[in-house]
């Protein structure tokens, strides 16, 4: 199976961009009507996640809380200035999974797939695999 590319252009320093339709579509073309499909974000001050797409507010409570969680200026050593974002990356992770179940990702109700954005704003690329 071939690894497919969502390119994500994002505008803040802090956001969640769902992705939820672009995993879909990809899920759509590979015709795969029951697997896995695997998200994964190539980067080291970004991440990928499944969490509540219903309310706005839970992506602004999500990045709020880590911010003051993992504080920008908290004596870091690094000198590019963006430990947060990789402690942040490190916490929520390079990856996810979700079953494909008659050609449909299997997620809850209320759930969407987001690229956590912690540096940016930057273009970001999202791997997907689905099996």
């Amino acid at each position: 199976m071939a690894t497919y590319n969502i390119k994500v252009r994002t505008t803040g320093r802090r956001q969640m961009v769902e992705i939820t339709n672009d995993v879909q579509r990809i899920v759509d073309e590979t015709g795969v009507a029951d697997g896995v499909a695997t998200i994964y974000c190539p980067h080291t001050t970004a991440a990928v996640t499944i969490n509540e797409n219903a309310d706005p507010d839970v992506k602004r409570d999500v990045m709020d809380f880590l911010g003051r969680l993992i504080p920008r200026e908290a004596g870091f050593r690094h000198g590019e200035g963006n430990s947060d974002s990789h402690i942040m990356a490190v916490l929520t992770g390079p990856s996810t999974q979700v079953i494909v179940s008659r050609e449909r990702l299997a997620l809850g109700r209320w759930q969407g797939i987001y690229l956590c954005e912690f540096d940016g704003p930057r273009e970001r690329e999202v791997w997907v695999n689905v099996k």
